[in-house]
């Protein structure tokens, strides 16, 4: 048992020891495929419309980005609480779904450039009465697993963690939403792009009331291992050109009626 042990801890050394120092780019251009984790639910940055087609902000960047190299996207649908892992393991090669910036993050994933902002808000339904934090007390709030809402929401818990009396952690922000509209909670702490979107196309929105809270306005950026070192030089330049080119204005304004692209080179 104690050999079998050791054997297990040495495999993970190794797979780690492997995503902090293989280049795989050379490997990438060969296969020309690259392959993007994403939760397929993550409206608009990346989702499945009815007829399941796969559509969003980070769809058409992605695809925009490694045109310039003609090289593929493939998009796997992955369990976004297990992403890093995914990453690490060589299942994907990125992780580009509206994924957040953070020094937690960072000790185990290496950025691309930010190419667009974000913010956490509370969601209530306007018939709960719910206008600021403080009514949220005594409530239930639901999160996303593994979201930066939820690292948000445990990382500074005077905004609102002080408040909400039960917490609900959800797979999804679509199931998320179905609990809020029924009443089974009374808050739900998401990103404030999804949050505009997903209200902004349903019939009953002006339902909704958007609350933000003041924490810290976050940065999109594209996730992968940190050997990655040609891959992540590529992306970037890729972005600054397609920012340049006003392709990236063009993609903006088509998900959000307005230009929210950043250039960060």
């Amino acid at each position: 048992m104690l050999l079998t042990t050791i054997t297990i801890l040495s495999g993970c050394t190794n797979v780690k020891k492997r995503a902090d120092t293989t280049d795989t780019w050379t490997t990438i251009k060969q296969r020309n495929k690259v392959i993007v984790g994403l939760d397929d639910s993550f409206v608009p940055m990346g989702f499945r419309e009815k007829n399941g087609q796969l559509v969003g902000y980070d769809i058409d960047l992605a695809r925009a980005v490694f045109r310039k190299y003609g090289i593929k996207v493939d998009f796997q649908t992955i369990d976004w609480s297990m992403k890093e892992t995914e990453l690490r393991n060589g299942t994907i090669d990125l992780i580009w779904n509206g994924y957040t910036k953070s020094p937690a993050r960072a000790k185990t994933v290496a950025f691309s450039n930010t190419y667009l902002k974000n913010e956490q808000i509370l969601v209530t339904k306007k018939s709960a009465g719910i206008k600021q934090a403080a009514a949220m007390h005594g409530q239930t709030l639901g999160l996303q697993s593994g979201s930066s809402g939820y690292q948000s929401y445990t990382g500074t818990p005077q905004l609102l963690k002080q408040y909400v009396k039960n917490t609900v952690q959800y797979d999804t922000f679509n199931d998320a939403f179905l609990d809020l509209n029924a009443g089974r909670i009374q808050g739900l702490l998401i990103d404030s792009v999804y949050a505009n979107y997903y209200i902004k196309h349903q019939r009953d929105a002006n339902s909704y009331r958007e609350l933000p809270i003041g924490f810290p306005k976050e940065d999109f950026a594209v996730g992968m291992r940190k050997g990655d070192k040609t891959l992540r030089t590529k992306i970037n330049q890729a972005l600054s050109e397609l920012h340049r080119d006003q392709e990236m204005k063009q993609i903006s304004e088509k998900w959000f009626g307005v230009d929210n692209s950043v250039d960060d080179k």
